[in-house]
């Protein structure tokens, strides 16, 4: 059944699914919409207590629940400076040091960062030698992404390409997964160094956006288009450590690069499998 769930993949139409449902998931439908959303968090055994609003009869849209903000304190974040932060609720698919140019994305299949990046050699350069780390995000999860540590925008790369699940199974059997999705690649400039948030898109994921530019995706583009931003000066997009720099709309994977010796060590808890919480200690930095 798993080579015919992957197989079924190549050959379904996977952009014109997802805009479909996208579209679906942006009406606001009444009482279908609220009947979609009741069976969503019976089905995913969602904990709608540590939703700001915890009634699904207050979503217009299931987009809306699907984005749906957290509490006040329910994701603290972790006052030990030597450490930056998990950027979202997930598990890690994978982590550890880019070897040659390339990452390690389930046994027998590695990417090169440089096509992860969209072909943009003077940024894959940045994170030679340097470190990553892929989390999973899964339908039940939060699906807002903070920053993991505070850093200012230089940079954001719009990759287009295909729409394969990015869960487990999809992981271990489709070579060069996350460099052959659609993404949006974010550059920050922080205390350790250059940091990349590549926001994967996947089968049904409607949206990618960022807080500073909206809605990147759709409409789907056929080219690879980049943006610069200030570092400096008034216009400097800067983001506090845990501020929120984007959301999924129906789901999908965050890979984050580090430069060579950004990185002290991961967390003793951060491993494949492993959930992760925003908020919580991700990774040891240099004093």
């Amino acid at each position: 059944m798993d080579k015919v769930k992957i197989a079924l993949q190549y050959i379904m139409p996977k952009h014109l699914l997802s805009r479909l449902v996208g579209k679906l998931a942006a009406a606001e439908l009444g009482a279908l919409t609220t009947a979609g959303i009741k069976w969503f968090i019976k089905q995913y055994k969602i904990d709608m207590s540590e939703a700001a609003q915890s009634d699904p009869e207050a979503y217009k849209t299931f987009n809306d629940f699907f984005t749906r903000a957290l509490k006040p304190g329910v994701r603290p974040m972790a006052d030990d400076h030597n450490y930056i932060v998990h950027p979202v609720d997930g598990a890690v698919s994978q982590c550890g040091p880019i070897k040659d140019g390339q990452i390690f994305q389930a046994k027998g299949h590695e990417y090169s960062s440089l096509a992860l990046l969209g072909d943009q050699a003077n940024d894959a350069k940045r994170f030679e030698d340097g470190d990553f780390a892929t989390i999973y995000l899964a339908p039940k999860d939060y699906h807002r992404i903070h920053m993991p540590v505070k850093g200012t925008l230089s940079k954001m790369t719009y990759v287009p390409g295909e729409l394969f699940s990015v869960n487990p199974l999809t992981a271990e059997n489709v070579p060069g997964l996350f460099a052959r999705n659609e993404r949006v690649v974010a550059i920050f400039e922080t205390e350790i160094g250059p940091m990349a948030m590549v926001l994967v898109g996947a089968t049904i994921v409607a949206s990618i956006e960022t807080v500073w530019a909206g809605t990147v995706t759709p409409p789907t583009g056929k080219n690879v288009f980049t943006w610069e931003y200030p570092t400096e000066g008034p216009e400097a997009l800067t983001l506090e450590k845990g501020a929120e720099m984007g959301r999924f709309k129906l789901g999908s994977t965050v890979v984050m690069l580090f430069a060579k010796d950004a990185l002290d060590e991961f967390a003793e808890a951060v491993q494949p499998k492993a959930v992760t919480r925003l908020g919580q200690p991700f990774a040891k930095i240099e004093d």
